[in-house]
C-alpha cells in the first residue's frame, strides 16, 4: 500500500499525465459534482508544452434545469505546485489537501471540507505497478467521504452538508483504449435504510497490446458492511466478468469467499462529454454521469451445497458516479469541455 497515495508522481519529465478528482452527490438537490485538478506533460515529439487544468462538471436531475454543466480552465504548468508532507496541491490558487479543496475560476467556486471513513485503496496490484506494466495507476486515497461546504454555479450556490463522495488520484503515460468506471458510497437497502461503511470503486479497461486491444481487466475495491473487499490480483482482474457501454455496465468480482455483482445505469441526457489528452496528443472521449444508479448484489460462498448464496442487494438511485470512455466521439452527446 502506498504510504502517501496523494503524493504528486510527476518529476518534470515528458510523457506523463496526472489527475486528482472529487465526486460527490448533494443530498438535498440531488446534483452530482465532479471537480478535477489535472496536468499533462506531452512527449518530446509533439512539440507541445506541459499544462495543468481545473475542471468543474455537474449533472442536475431536477426538472426544468439544464441536465449537464461544464467548465475547464487550462493553464501553464508553472501554475502547478505540490508539497508532500503534509500533502497539498495548488493550481492557480485552487488548493487540494487530504482534508478538503477550495478554488474557483470564471463563474464557478468551491469550498469543501471532509472527513474520511475508510483507508486508501489501490486498483493496480503492487506487483504490476512495481514492474512498470501498467500504463495508468489508479488509487483511492479517500473512498468514503462525508463532505460539507459550498459550490457556486452560475445561477445558484449549493449549501452542501453530509454529501457522500470519494477522492481519487490517477497517473500514467497513456489512457486505456476504452473503459468504464464507477464509484458509490451512498447505498441503501431495498427498504430504503442507509448502509454505513460500504463503498465500491471499480474500473474495467481495454488496453492496446501487440497491435490489438486486450481486456477487459476489471479491478474492484471497496468495503461492504465494514469489511474490505479487494479483487485486484493479476489473475482475478482478468477473470472478473465485465460488459459495459455508454449508459450501463455489469460486472462481477470475487474476493475470497465473497462475490459482488454490480449493475450501473446512466441516463443519456445526463452524460457530461469531455476529452482527455494523452501525452502523445491522442484524445479519449469520456462521458460521465454524476447521477447514475447502481444495484450491488452481495454473495457469499455456500460451502455446504457449493456455488454462491445471495446475501443482500443494495441500491443507489441517482447517487452513483459513472464514466464511459472510448477513442472516438459519440455524436449524440455534446462535448462540454475539450
Amino acid at each position: 500500500m502506498l504510504a502517501k497515495p496523494n503524493e504528486l508522481q510527476w518529476q518534470g519529465d515528458p510523457g506523463h499525465y496526472e489527475v486528482y478528482y472529487l465526486t460527490l452527490t448533494d443530498p438535498r438537490s440531488g446534483v452530482g459534482l465532479w471537480i478535477r485538478y489535472t496536468m499533462v506533460a506531452p512527449i518530446a515529439g509533439t512539440g507541445a508544452e506541459a499544462t495543468c487544468a481545473l475542471w468543474l462538471l455537474a449533472t442536475d436531475p431536477r426538472p426544468g434545469r439544464p441536465p449537464t454543466f461544464g467548465r475547464k480552465a487550462t493553464l501553464a504548468i508553472d501554475e502547478l505546485a505540490s508539497h508532500s508532507d503534509p500533502f497539498e496541491l495548488r493550481i492557480d490558487g485552487a488548493v487540494l489537501t487530504d482534508h478538503g479543496m477550495a478554488g474557483g475560476f470564471e463563474d464557478v467556486v468551491w469550498d469543501l471540507r471532509w472527513t474520511s471513513g475508510a483507508k486508501s485503496y489501490e486498483h493496480v496490484h503492487p506487483l504490476l505497478r512495481r514492474a512498470g506494466v501498467a500504463q495508468t495507476v489508479l488509487v483511492l486515497p479517500h473512498g468514503d467521504l462525508s463532505i460539507d461546504g459550498t459550490v457556486t454555479l452560475p445561477h445558484e450556490t449549493l449549501e452542501i452538508s453530509g454529501a457522500r463522495g470519494g477522492q481519487a488520484h490517477i497517473w500514467g503515460s497513456k489512457h486505456a483504449r476504452s473503459w468504464a468506471w464507477v464509484h458509490c458510497n451512498d447505498f441503501r437497502t431495498l427498504d430504503g435504510d442507509p448502509v454505513p461503511d460500504t463503498l465500491v470503486d471499480a474500473v474495467s479497461v481495454f488496453v492496446a497490446r501487440f497491435g490489438r486491444e486486450v481486456g477487459p481487466s476489471t479491478p474492484v475495491v471497496g468495503r461492504v458492511g465494514g469489511q474490505d473487499f479487494s479483487s485486484t490480483s493479476p489473475v482475478r482482474v482478468l477473470a472478473n466478468a465485465s460488459t459495459f457501454a455508454l449508459t450501463g455496465w455489469r460486472f462481477e468480482a470475487v474476493d475470497g469467499s465473497r462475490k459482488l455483482i454490480g449493475e450501473v445505469d446512466a441516463d443519456r441526457e445526463q452524460l457530461v462529454g469531455v476529452t482527455y489528452h494523452d501525452p502523445d496528443g491522442e484524445l479519449a472521449y469520456c462521458y460521465n454521469s454524476e447521477t447514475a444508479s447502481m444495484r450491488l448484489h452481495v454473495y457469499e460462498k455456500a460451502r455446504r451445497v457449493g456455488g454462491w448464496a445471495h446475501r443482500e442487494t443494495l441500491v443507489a438511485d441517482g447517487r452513483a458516479h459513472f464514466e464511459y470512455a472510448q477513442r472516438t466521439p459519440i455524436d449524440e452527446v455534446k462535448l462540454l469541455t475539450t
